[in-house]
């Protein structure tokens, strides 16, 4: 599978253990932020709070299959794209998908390297990662490409879990984060509840931004942080 020439972060759902880690670690290895979830309602979930750039979709799931998650994202108005993932070569199958707003369909079993290229292209079709490369709010500036912040036009240095951190709270400015939130997507394992390392990476980037008082990155008590879209 080629690196791709930007940063985007995929969500890849599958029930099947085996081929989801198959799959992330391919696209992981590709250069992609990737997110697993192996239900339909966890999917959705994990749509609202992460904002994926495309979903990577199996449609034989329990409960909830991948048709009746693409057709909710799209009732809901979200057009992130979706390839969704099926044993069954049939056509019928595949209409059905299409007119529940799937963008592609990849048939099991099916070669990393091909779905490497269906993702890439579908990234370049919609310009979603394009878009992505910068992240502003107020006079901060991330650019996922170059690996950069700046503030004021003045370049900050971040550690890369630094940088981890105001991503993702870049990328889901005006929503407030808890810390199990920030843990699961900034250091990907579990803390057994102790989350004490996210109150100590906000105290080093608000230091590193010039907001010791909590301005940008603001404190909702009980809850976890937030940056808005409007910051003083």
């Amino acid at each position: 599978m080629a690196a791709p020439d930007h940063n985007a972060t995929i969500l890849v759902v599958d029930d099947e253990e085996s081929l989801t880690n198959l799959v992330s670690s391919a696209l992981r290895f590709a250069g992609y932020t990737v997110r697993c979830e192996d239900n339909g309602f966890d999917a959705l979930r994990s749509v609202k709070e992460q904002n994926p750039d495309l979903i990577v979709l199996d449609v034989n799931m329990p409960e909830m299959d991948g048709f009746d998650v693409c057709r909710r994202l799209r009732r809901d108005g979200n057009t992130v794209p979706v390839i969704f993932l099926t044993a069954r070569d049939d056509i019928d199958d595949k209409r059905v998908g299409f007119r529940q707003g799937g963008d592609d369909y990849l048939t099991k079993p099916f070669s990393l390297e091909e779905l490497g290229l269906r993702i890439e292209a579908l990234l370049r079709r919609t310009g979603n990662a394009a878009e992505r490369s910068r992240l502003t709010v107020g006079d901060i500036v991330l650019d996922e490409d170059a690996y950069q912040v700046w503030k004021d036009d003045t370049e900050i240095s971040l550690t890369p879990t630094e940088f981890r951190l105001l991503r993702f709270l870049l990328l889901n400015r005006g929503r407030v984060m808890s810390k199990s939130q920030i843990v699961d997507y900034v250091w990907e394992y579990d803390f057994d509840g102790n989350y004490g390392i996210v109150e100590t990476y906000v105290s080093y980037l608000r230091k590193k931004l010039g907001d010791p008082e909590g301005s940008i990155i603001q404190t909702v008590r009980g809850v976890g942080y937030v940056i808005r879209e409007t910051v003083a």
